[in-house]
């Protein structure tokens, strides 16, 4: 009979990362496993990025890395050394119309997802500034409402694209 051995784990390195974050350059000593969301949360204090599934599967935790939407919760810290990093914080430091919008059309209600539908859809108006009903649907697939409020972000997302 064979006896199952355990692998021990890999030992944790830290490394210094260097990036801007809402404007503001940032340089940190941070371990080789903590997130980005980890990072915004324990080290920086912003806690926009919401820890919902912690898989990848929710899109609560959504920022905005070089122009792109990423999941921060599976962005380890280190990938982002000298990189640009936008977080619902830095959009709504900004007064974007999607502040505004999001509150005139009543797109939360327990309001956990919001930050990162509002990331996302900065994320899409940055790239497309006047999508259509289909692309912001389209955009916003990877975000996921307890509270079904679905239809509300369309219109918002749309009401600020005129507002650009």
């Amino acid at each position: 009979m064979a006896v199952a051995t355990k692998k021990k784990a890999a030992p944790v390195s830290e490394a210094v990362v260097k990036f801007v974050l809402n404007g503001e350059r940032y340089e940190l000593s941070v371990q080789s496993n903590w997130t980005l969301r980890d990072v915004l949360h324990g080290k920086l204090g912003f806690t926009g990025a919401k820890e919902f599934c912690d898989r990848g599967a929710c899109g609560a935790c959504t920022t905005i890395v070089n122009g792109r939407p990423v999941l921060s919760c599976m962005t380890l810290a280190i990938e982002c050394d000298g990189k640009t990093i936008e977080s619902v914080e830095g959009i709504a430091k900004a007064n974007h119309p999607l502040i505004e919008a999001y509150v005139m059309n009543h797109c939360m209600q327990c309001g956990y997802c919001t930050p990162g539908f509002v990331v996302t859809a900065k994320a899409l108006l940055d790239k497309n500034p006047k999508p259509t009903e289909e692309d912001v649907k389209e955009a916003l697939a990877g975000n996921l409402c307890r509270c079904g409020t679905y239809p509300r972000h369309i219109v918002a997302v749309l009401e600020a694209s005129k507002k650009l």
